[in-house]
């Protein structure tokens, strides 16, 4: 049986596709970002930066983000905008949202906005970008490789 290749999502590529160290370093971009979330908004209401603080606000957006890669099995593509992407930052902000609310942590209307929002553009920003790179690594390939008249293919 021969069997074709699926067309590529849009917001995905080929080397959405990486090694397990690949996955871990997705990951820990993720949960770095996540961190770089709650310590900006620590910062920003004057709230201490340290250890205990951070682990205090970070702890649920770290496991709803653990969750998340779960969900989405996001080893599988972890650099794909869609699915994974979107998964991983939905079930980011909700399970984290529910998890701050089961331990007595603030949901204000007005910081699930920002959180939302913030973690949107860190967690599908850095896709987004790796994807825009990706795709121009293949295109510049594929000129090279028909400029020497060989293909670009593996």
């Amino acid at each position: 049986m021969n069997r074709q290749s699926a067309p590529q999502p849009a917001g995905s590529s080929a080397s959405a596709r990486p090694t397990a160290s690949g996955a871990v370093a997705a990951f820990l971009v993720d949960a770095v970002l996540v961190l770089l979330f709650v310590v900006i908004g620590r910062r920003s209401h004057a709230e201490g930066v340290d250890l205990a603080g951070i682990w205090q606000t970070g702890w649920p957006f770290l496991a709803a983000l653990a969750v998340g890669w779960l969900v989405s099995l996001a080893w599988r593509r972890p650099l794909a905008l869609w699915p994974t992407g979107v998964v991983v930052w939905v079930v980011t902000v909700a399970g984290g949202m529910a998890l701050r609310a089961a331990s007595g942590q603030g949901t204000d209307p007005a910081f699930i906005v920002v959180a939302t929002v913030t973690l949107a553009v860190l967690l599908l920003g850095w896709r987004a970008i790796e994807g825009f790179r990706a795709r121009r690594r293949a295109a510049r390939a594929a000129a090279e490789a028909e400029a020497n008249g060989t293909s670009a293919a593996p």
